[in-house]
C-alpha cells in the first residue's frame, strides 16, 4: 500500500511515488500543505509541469453539489473536507 507500485504503471510516463516515506525524506516532518495542494491541483503550479493526477479539488467541487437546495451547502468546506481526510489518510501510513 503507497509504495508507488500500480496496475496501471506500465501506461503511466511517470511512476507514482512512493508515499510512506515522505516525512523521513522531509527531516522528519510531513509536508503536509504541500501534500494537500499536490491533491486538491486547482491552483496552477508551474513548477510541477504537466499533472498526472487528477486535479481532485475541481472533482470534489462536482460531487459536492447539492441534490436539494433545502440545506446551506458550503462547496470549499466540503473540497477542504475531502481533501483533509486524504491527507490524513497518508499521513498514518508514514513511516516510523
Amino acid at each position: 500500500m503507497a509504495r508507488g507500485q500500480t496496475q496501471a504503471q506500465d501506461i503511466l510516463k511517470v511512476a507514482p511515488p512512493e508515499l510512506r516515506p515522505m516525512a523521513k525524506k522531509n527531516g522528519g516532518v510531513f509536508p503536509m500543505a504541500r501534500v494537500y495542494e499536490t491533491i486538491d491541483g486547482r491552483a496552477n503550479i508551474k513548477a510541477h509541469g504537466m499533472r498526472e493526477m487528477p486535479i481532485w479539488g475541481q472533482r470534489y467541487s462536482i460531487e459536492g453539489a447539492p441534490v436539494y437546495d433545502d440545506f446551506p451547502y458550503n462547496p470549499e468546506a466540503f473540497v477542504r473536507a475531502r481533501i483533509l481526510g486524504v491527507v490524513e489518510y497518508i499521513y498514518r501510513l508514514q513511516e516510523k
